[in-house]
């Protein structure tokens, strides 16, 4: 099949709505036990947004890959590193904005590294830092070790990982302490420029991970390839379930070795997770491209996946700018003033009050934050605007 599934945008638009869902809680507090990240070991349904979306962008690429090609290697070259480029510049950027930040009531520059917290600075990876690296790295292997030599490729950065992780500490190999990739980081990114959110300097997108998070592009690619072989037939429908079955049942006996782990990306881990997409995207594929059932749900979905990367960037990017604008809301007993932005005062005076159940009032606020992105995507959509990278 020569045109993209539109499954498939469903698909990457389901997952970037979710993302949003549980990247913008109306606080971080009160969350809904699924919407929560696994502490350690173990998987959440909020543990399968990210990969989720590594495997539709090799979906994707399995679609692009044929024109770039026969472009010609210089082409190819140049297209690929030029996309990993921006989306690795816009991942920094987007940790880096809105560039300053209130202090002690005033708004500050913020440094590449905090002049009064040594330890402090922009943060160097992320998600679509993540992302643009895989993306580079799967699409040289499809380029020049074609399908063949991306399997082999496959199975030695799986194999080769879990080996690095025993060697790196054969006595406590995938704690958050005995980890090896951390002191890998710490090397190259330097302590300002990790993630500190687990009270220590690691990160959950680091160096060492996106090792294994490049398999999950190419399960990506591998499927989207297979769909344009056989086409839409029962037998490349009922292959996809299995497939997907066995990768996933796959990495849970691997996990009882390598524990499934999405804070260090576990080779089981990536086994697991693309075994589920390909299950659910074989369940998509099923429903809107076999038994054409489209509808306000497909429609919805499909917005977002159309313009997949922008939404994403500006649901992140929007309320940090808008937090900037505050005004006072209250005073505390000792006469100190308590200020607060748009979005905060939505769910402080909108959202929270909705019940007593404080888990209710944050959820509520992600539903709209969803529903608010929507309305952007939706009319992008209807102008026939599509914004890629």
């Amino acid at each position: 099949m020569k045109q993209r599934y539109y499954s498939l945008d469903v698909f990457r638009g389901a997952t970037v709505a979710l993302m949003i869902l549980v990247n913008n809680p109306g606080t971080w507090s009160n969350i809904f036990g699924p919407l929560k990240h696994a502490p350690w070991h173990g998987v959440t349904p909020t543990d399968l947004v990210f990969p989720f979306f590594l495997f539709a962008v090799g979906n994707a690429m399995a679609f692009v890959m044929p024109g770039l090609e026969a472009a010609g290697t210089s082409t190819f070259l140049t297209k690929v590193i030029r996309r990993t480029i921006l989306i690795f510049g816009i991942g920094l950027f987007l940790n880096w904005w809105p560039f300053v930040q209130w202090r002690e009531g005033d708004l500050i520059f913020k440094s590449w590294v905090d002049a009064q917290r040594s330890e402090t600075g922009i943060r160097t990876l992320g998600v679509l830092q993540r992302i643009a690296l895989c993306y580079c790295a799967a699409a040289l292997i499809v380029y020049f070790f074609k399908i063949r030599g991306a399997f082999v490729a496959s199975a030695v950065l799986l194999l080769g990982y879990w080996a690095l992780c025993i060697l790196g500490n054969s006595q406590d190999p995938y704690s958050l302490e005995g980890w090896f990739g951390t002191a890998i980081d710490k090397k190259i990114l330097g302590i300002p420029h990790m993630y500190k959110g687990e009270g220590v300097p690691f990160d959950p997108e680091g160096l060492m991970s996106t090792l294994p998070a490049i398999v999950q592009v190419l399960f990506g690619y591998f499927v989207g390839n297979y769909i344009q072989q056989k086409g839409k037939t029962y037998e490349m429908l009922t292959n996809l379930f299995v497939a997907g079955a066995v990768l996933a049942f796959a990495g849970l006996c691997w996990g009882q070795l390598f524990p499934i782990n999405k804070k260090i990306w576990t080779s089981s881990y990536v086994l697991y997770t693309s075994g589920l997409a390909i299950i659910i995207l074989s369940v998509f594929v099923h429903v809107i491209e076999f038994k054409e059932r489209r509808g306000w749900w497909s429609r919805f979905f499909s917005a977002f996946g159309k313009n997949a990367l922008f939404i994403f960037v500006l649901s992140g990017a929007l309320p940090r700018l808008l937090g900037l604008i505050r005004w006072v809301d209250h005073t505390t007993q000792d006469g100190k003033p308590v200020y607060i932005s748009a979005f905060a005062w939505f769910y402080q005076h909108v959202c929270r009050p909705v019940s007593d159940n404080l888990k209710v009032g944050s959820l509520l606020y992600a539903i709209c934050m969803i529903l608010f992105m929507y309305a952007i995507v939706w009319w992008l959509d209807r102008k026939k605007i599509y914004i890629r990278v």
